[in-house]
């Protein structure tokens, strides 16, 4: 099994991971908008999942269609 693909992260790393702020971080994660999970009270994040995630994201970015502006 490849160590990388199962890495968990914490927040910190996350935020550097995203370029985002903690505070980002941690609030995706508290409204479960993120994959994460808490280990003793501190969130943690699985590397592959995060991966998944982005890639779920990126996928969604073109079907919102503009508004056609009204006359």
């Amino acid at each position: 099994m490849n160590e990388q693909s199962d890495e968990i992260l914490t927040i910190e790393e996350v935020a550097a991971y995203l370029k985002a702020g903690r505070r980002t971080v941690y609030r995706l994660a508290a409204n479960g908008q993120i994959p994460a999970f808490k280990l003793g009270g501190t969130w943690r994040f699985r590397r592959t999942e995060l991966a998944q995630w982005i890639a779920s994201r990126i996928g969604t970015q073109g079907l919102a269609k503009p508004d056609k502006e009204k006359p």
